[in-house]
């Protein structure tokens, strides 16, 4: 059976490559991130979504990027909040989080390195997210490139590192449409960046504003709870 290291953050399009990738018959081990992110709670989904699909490994692995701080969701900065689509395709938001991908990509290929598994699964998405630098399809490629000369497994020939991104180039309507169509229980999921105190998703953050119109969109009821959907 394949294995597949896949980047599990808890929230909507993380779970449904989760179920593209068990679909596809691999042995999966999920990789989660407490970086000091303001959206905590996604980490309880995430260990949720490992129980619910009982993953070979679930590691949830510390990094403390407040450290560094430069974004919205590890510093004292406000989430933007209420704006439209048009506003939100303007620029790099501040929700960016420095490098992310590129730190987690590079601990998730260290353990492939470890497990023997030639396939990393990342649920980035171009379509829909705000115009992340590391969500495109060029920087998926070009991290593919460098990881395939950055391992002793490569460097022997008993590997070759393949970034598996089923959905960079889906709508959130495709999206959650696949991830029905293949079980996902979207209940279990978070994805809202200021969330209250007891979890609830504030319904007024791009991240839930893109995810409401998704469902919106697939003429489906978001089964989560929300604050205040706009």
């Amino acid at each position: 059976m394949k294995r597949a290291v896949i980047l599990l953050s808890g929230g909507l399009d993380s779970s449904t490559t989760l179920a593209i990738a068990k679909n596809s018959g691999f042995k999966l081990f999920g990789l989660t991130f407490r970086y000091g992110q303001r959206h905590k709670f996604e980490i309880i989904s995430a260990q949720k979504i490992a129980q619910a699909y009982n993953l070979a490994d679930h590691k949830i692995t510390e990094i403390d990027l407040r450290t560094f701080g430069g974004s919205a969701l590890t510093d004292d900065l406000d989430v933007p909040k209420d704006r439209n689509n048009g506003t939100m395709n303007k620029s790099i938001p501040i929700t960016y989080v420095p490098a992310r991908n590129t730190i987690f990509l590079s601990f998730a290929l260290a353990w492939a390195e470890v497990l023997g598994a030639n396939d990393i699964f990342l649920g980035v998405n171009s379509m829909d997210y705000s115009g992340y630098p590391d969500c495109r399809p060029e920087y998926i490629q070009s991290f593919t490139s460098m990881a395939n000369l950055a391992t002793k497994a490569v460097v022997e020939g008993k590997q070759s590192i393949k970034i598996q991104t089923p959905l960079i180039n889906m709508t959130k309507k495709e999206i959650i449409k696949k991830g029905l169509k293949l079980g996902v229980d979207y209940s279990l999921t978070h994805s809202c960046y200021d969330p209250e105190n007891d979890g609830i998703s504030c319904g007024r953050c791009d991240a839930c504003q893109i995810r409401l119109r998704g469902f919106q969109e697939a003429g489906i009821k978001d089964p989560i709870k929300y604050c205040n959907p706009s």
